[in-house]
């Protein structure tokens, strides 16, 4: 299994440039993440995505397609609903809601799939709250029970398309107000509120997770470091408390949350020391650049466990278009869109 860098990337348009080039092909790059800036159409995606295989072909290209407000690619794709309307329909219907939510996960995955990306980083295991500007309606509910018996459905949705599933924010995001992207959130609760609510979800999926990306958020009644920079939470209560043995991505570390850490070079190093497998740099060339460079002094050897992001889509991926699933898939996500009150 080949090694790969710690570093994943963005693009800044709808093609590589030279620039963009030479950088990918530096080994410390192990994965690129896809923006809507990056989207125009199918066949400007296929030969973006052509371009970026034929100078590294076993590079993760990621991207966030959640659904709702949070779906990076959109003209030809799917519109897909937000995940909190499956919590409407298991009001009424828990079993329908557990089915829709698996063929929401394979609908999901099998387009990006079928598109030439490895995964898209799903799904938010975070509590619904209506005060959370950030998670919301990403949120399948804000009872973790039912948060519980959805993701895993869309996990298992996920995995029969051949994709990977990450669980996020961990240990949960959904109960701050500030956006991470902006400030840096502390959720003041006590431990256990958090430790028996919030972390449940992770807890009780984390058998089906193949990846997790920590929150930017500080959780003062457990340590005062921010869940992705944080021992206690990445090696203590994931790896050792939960069992997880699957890849850590940090989330943004150009984030306003993330740069409390001071520079960059810091940055990076205190998420992959905390014991995150691959971090993401993104927004910032010159950040970009400065992390390819401290990598590169500090000989990363690469990690064989990020091979395992890679996809590994079902035999008739290239045919969903014509499937009766897929038409199925379509009447389901109009009928989540159009009884959703969101």
């Amino acid at each position: 299994m080949e090694n790969l860098g710690a570093l994943m990337m963005d693009l800044e348009g709808l093609q590589l440039s030279n620039a963009e080039e030479e950088l990918i092909r530096q080994p410390v790059v192990g994965g690129l993440i896809l923006f809507s800036r990056n989207y125009q159409n199918k066949s400007q995606l296929h030969e973006l995505i052509n371009s970026i295989r034929q100078i590294r072909p076993e590079i993760i290209i990621a991207v966030d397609q959640e659904g709702g407000r949070v779906q990076r690619f959109r003209e030809g794709f799917l519109s897909l609903p937000p995940i909190y309307s499956l919590n409407q329909l298991y009001a009424k219907d828990p079993e329908q809601a557990k089915s829709s939510a698996k063929e929401l996960g394979w609908t999901m995955a099998a387009e990006i799939l079928h598109a030439g990306l490895d995964l898209s980083f799903a799904p938010v295991l975070d509590l619904y709250n209506s005060n959370s500007p950030v998670i919301k309606e990403r949120a399948f509910s804000d009872s973790a029970r039912t948060v519980v018996e959805l993701a895993r459905s869309y996990i298992a949705g996920m995995h029969e398309a051949g994709m990977v599933a990450t669980g996020k924010h961990f240990p949960g995001h959904g109960s701050v107000l500030q956006d991470s992207h902006h400030d840096l959130p502390k959720d003041e609760r006590d431990a256990a509120e958090i430790l028996e609510n919030d972390l449940r979800p992770f807890a009780e999926c984390i058998d089906m997770l193949d990846a997790v990306m920590p929150a930017h958020v500080i959780y003062p009644a457990i340590d005062t470091r921010c869940a992705g920079y944080s021992e206690v939470w990445i090696k203590q209560k994931l790896r050792q408390e939960l069992a997880f043995e699957g890849v850590v991505f940090s989330d943004d570390l150009t984030m306003a949350a993330a740069r409390s850490a001071g520079t960059i070079e810091a940055r990076a190093e205190l998420a992959l020391s905390a014991g995150c497998d691959m971090i993401l740099v993104c927004n910032n060339r010159s950040a970009t650049i400065k992390v390819i460079e401290w990598l590169d002094k500090q000989g990363q050897e690469g990690n064989s466990k990020l091979s395992k992001m890679k996809a590994t889509p079902s035999d008739n991926i290239g045919l969903i278009y014509d499937s009766d699933r897929w038409l199925k898939a379509k009447d389901l996500v109009k009928k989540l869109k159009t009884n959703s009150r969101l």
